[in-house]
């Protein structure tokens, strides 16, 4: 399988200001993703940001990156211009990594893209949760799957519903029961990738503020490759940063 990585990324950050161009041992934050997204076996490897900042510090380590639109709403809708930008076929495979996951590993992107095929335009992962408290986190997204491994549906609250069980206790996982945790990656056929910003916005991600919902709302399969073992957690707070900076050093 062929894909293309394409790496979002924002300098503006509400909780951690400047993240893509933390340091990390040397290096920008969204340079070490670009490393780790190198070993995943992939084609190219594109940075997409809206400032001239993160450009010249990809310029410095030799990542390529294109400056994009500063008004795009998500960063889907950033990627897609880049794809677009870059000539790729409609049959191409985009895989969207975010700019704050220094530690992914990068077997999770070639097994995301490989789940794409004529009739599945996008994909994305997850993993088993065996911690009752993330299966009743809000804010652990949860996916529940269909017989063919593809999403029935997103959401905060606990999917599937162990009536029984609950209905004793919620302080421990049932026997048998294992709910599926969302990880934030994706990957795109380029077609589908370029028609997704024209997608009406669907009630079901207003609600539960998921924009995978949008997606499946509007009728289109969503692939899910299951792996094993939770992922090393992105950079989204100080304490998070200090944690990863640990990791390199």
């Amino acid at each position: 399988m062929s894909f293309t990585v394409i790496i979002p990324a924002r300098l503006a950050s509400t909780r951690l200001p400047n993240k893509p161009l933390a340091d990390l041992g040397g290096k920008p934050m969204v340079v070490r993703v670009a490393e780790r997204a190198a070993l995943s076996g992939a084609a190219r490897i594109v940075v997409a940001t809206d400032h001239p900042s993160i450009m010249e510090a990809c310029a410095a380590h030799g990542v390529e990156a294109r400056l994009t639109r500063a008004d795009h709403p998500s960063g889907t809708d950033r990627i897609a211009e880049v794809a677009q930008a870059l000539g790729l076929p409609p049959s191409a495979v985009v895989v969207n990594l975010q700019g704050d996951e220094p530690l992914i590993d990068p077997a999770l992107l070639a097994d995301c893209a490989a789940r794409i095929d004529a009739g599945v335009p996008m994909a994305t992962c997850a993993h088993p949760i065996d911690d009752a408290a993330d299966a009743f986190n809000p804010n652990v997204v949860k996916v529940v799957l269909d017989k063919a491994g593809r999403a029935l549906y997103f959401s905060r609250a606990t999917i599937p519903w162990a009536r029984d069980a609950f209905a004793q206790s919620k302080d421990a996982l049932p026997s048998g029961y294992v709910p599926l945790r969302h990880i934030g990656l994706y990957a795109y056929r380029n077609d589908f990738l370029q028609a997704y910003p024209r997608l009406d916005v669907s009630p079901l991600e207003t609600i539960e503020a998921l924009e995978q919902l949008r997606v499946l709302w509007h009728g289109h399969p969503i692939a899910v490759h299951v792996t094993g073992a939770a992922p090393a957690p992105g950079v989204d707070t100080p304490e998070d940063l200090e944690r990863v900076r640990a990791h390199f050093g």
